[in-house]
Formats: C-alpha cells, sequence, structure tokens
C-alpha cells in the first residue's frame, strides 16, 4: 500500500505558514545575514534519464533560476571507462552511487534489480542519523525500491530506521493509478510526488531530503530523442519549480540556510535517445544544477555524481567516520 500522512488544509497551511513566520519575530530580510551562522537544510532530487545536452537546449525556468548564473555543470557517471569502477550507466546504479558516493564495485549494484546491495558502504542518510539521530530525514519518490532496497530503510544490515518520513508507493495502487502503456499514470504520480514534497518542505523543513521523479525517463524509451521527450523535460521543469519554490518561501521565513541539487542519473544513446546502459559519452554524461554559493573549483571541472554525498556532507557538517570516508570515491564541489 502507499505510504503517506494527511497534510493539512490550505486554510491550516497558510495560517501555519504565518505563524511559521511570526513565531521567529523576524522577517525575512532580517535572516539575510552570515549563511554560516544559519542551520543547515538539504535537499536532493533526481530527474530520470535526461541527458545533458537535451536539458541544456530545452526551456527550463525554473531549473535556470534555481541554478542562477554559477550553479549548472556537466558531470559524468559510470565510474572510470576499463576500470574496476565502470559502472553501467542504468538507473538504479546511478541512484546508489549518488547515495553512497561510491562506484558500483563498491555499492555492488549492477542493475535494476538491486540483486545484493553491499549496505557496508553507507548511504547518506544513515550517515546523518549517526553523526545526529535528532536530524530529520524524507524521502518522496515514484519508485518504491528507492526506500526498500537502495536505502534499505529498516533493514538491519543497511543501519536500520533511518527515514522519519516517507511519502512513496503509489506505483502500487492500481485502483487509484491504473497502469497505461503511455504511462500516464507515472506523470501523475510524480506530480503528486512533487506536491507532496513541496508540502512538507514548506510545513516541516527536514535536514535532509530526497525527492525521486521517474517520467522523462519513461519518455525517452518511448519516443527516444524528439518532441515528446522535450515536452516531458519541461513537465519535470514545472515540478522542480514547486519544489524551489517551497525551498525558498522556507528559507525567507526561517533562520535557514538550504541546498538544492538536481542532477539525473544518466543520459541516453546517441542513436536514437531511447536506450542508455553503455559507457558511450552521451550515456555516461550528466549534469548537476545547484543553488550553492560556496563552490569549489572542482564543480565546474566535470564533477562526478558520486561528489554529491560529501558535498551535502560539506553543507550539513556531517561528521563521516573514517571507516566510511576512506571508502568514498567523491571529493566535494561545495567548501
Amino acid at each position: 500500500m502507499p505510504t503517506s500522512r494527511q497534510f493539512p488544509s490550505a486554510l491550516i497551511r497558510s495560517r501555519l505558514f504565518a505563524v511559521l513566520i511570526a513565531g521567529f519575530g523576524l522577517s525575512a530580510c532580517q535572516f539575510s545575514g552570515d549563511s554560516s551562522l544559519k542551520i543547515p537544510k538539504a535537499i536532493f532530487i533526481i530527474v530520470d534519464g535526461i541527458p545533458a545536452d537535451l536539458i541544456e537546449t530545452t526551456f527550463t525556468p525554473h531549473l535556470d533560476q534555481l541554478a542562477g548564473t554559477q550553479g549548472y555543470t556537466r558531470s559524468y557517471v559510470g565510474g572510470e571507462i576499463g576500470g574496476p569502477s565502470q559502472s553501467p550507466t542504468v538507473s538504479a546504479v546511478g541512484y546508489n552511487s549518488l547515495l553512497t558516493g561510491t562506484w558500483a564495485n563498491k555499492h555492488n549494484v549492477y542493475t535494476n534489480n538491486i540483486e545484493n546491495p553491499n549496505y557496508q558502504y553507507w548511504d547518506i542518510f544513515r550517515i546523518a542519523k549517526q553523526h545526529n539521530p535528532s536530524l530529520q530525514t524524507a524521502l518522496f519518490s515514484t519508485w518504491l525500491d528507492n526506500r526498500t532496497r537502495l536505502v534499505g530503510d529498516g533493514l538491519s544490515e543497511a543501519g536500520g530506521r533511518k527515514l522519519d518520513y516517507y511519502f512513496d508507493g503509489f506505483e502500487l495502487d492500481l485502483d487509484r493509478f491504473p497502469h497505461d502503456k503511455s504511462r500516464t499514470y507515472i506523470k501523475d504520480i510524480d506530480e503528486l510526488v512533487t506536491d507532496g514534497a513541496a508540502r512538507y518542505l514548506l510545513e516541516q523543513g527536514p535536514d535532509l531530503s530526497w525527492v525521486y521523479l521517474e517520467f522523462t525517463d519513461d519518455v525517452g524509451h518511448m519516443f527516444g530523442d524528439g518532441p515528446e521527450l522535450t515536452k516531458a523535460v519541461t513537465l519535470m521543469d514545472g515540478n522542480i519549480g514547486k519544489i524551489w519554490s517551497a525551498v525558498k518561501n522556507r528559507q525567507d521565513a526561517t533562520n535557514e540556510n538550504w541546498l538544492v541539487i538536481v542532477t539525473t542519473d544518466h543520459g541516453r544513446d546517441v542513436a536514437t535517445g531511447k536506450s542508455h546502459g553503455g559507457q558511450s559519452a552521451r550515456e555516461r554524461t550528466t549534469w548537476i544544477a545547484t543553488n550553492s554559493q560556496n563552490l569549489k573549483e572542482r564543480f565546474s571541472d566535470t564533477p562526478a555524481v558520486v561528489d554529491i554525498l560529501p558535498s551535502i556532507v560539506n553543507h550539513l557538517k556531517l561528521t563521516v567516520p573514517s571507516k566510511i570516508a576512506d571508502q568514498l570515491d567523491g571529493q566535494p564541489f561545495i567548501d
């Protein structure tokens, strides 16, 4: 069954937000001081299967506003070609490389079936909870396996319960979301997940969150490169806009410093854009967009997906146990 919680009505939400602002006794402009004195929060968003060249040529005003003038770069997935870390450019592989800061030869996820993940390489939520169990965590996803198999929430071998809130599993609700060949139900779930994330982020302000949206990859598999995929990217940008608006409103009303990172898990093949999984340049080339104002030179030097975890660690000021830190394949692009 899908898991969610009841959200307050629109009237209650508006009153809650007013109380949130009044409760601090400060106007938004009074929170514009030194960011190091603010409470750090972070959210990372994965939008599936969008190659870098497509995001660069599609009108995405919300993503552009989030990234500003410096917060966008090309990046890569797939590890070292021909080396031990070479990893398939497949969805779950990319997600787990972000979650653990390691390539597939360590986290052991090589397919979307997620046969035997190696949980000794900790995910970002486990690191956060180890640092401070009171940190609040949340996940909003159009694919249930992200929580149950990759994060392994609740599994003793994966570190036990790590998520304080989750909003997922809707693809299993066939009454509410009957499956259709055009995958419209995934588009509808993406929208539901987006709205759920925006509300919860605004009202609760969890310390660390993950949002995953799927529809763009489904359209790519069905149609490949073309107007259908471009339209799906435009829809994705609208969803990003809702989340970004919630984060900005929350940040304006609180003494919080929010990091937002948006990325994709893989590119697409050159011939048609319908497939991925190999090591071609287009399949390996991804992108990262962020609102961070503390970017290091590494950000402009083609970072890898495994660089996102240590970057979030830096922003949240998390302490990583040495046995975990020593195994990370990534380096932070945030100071």
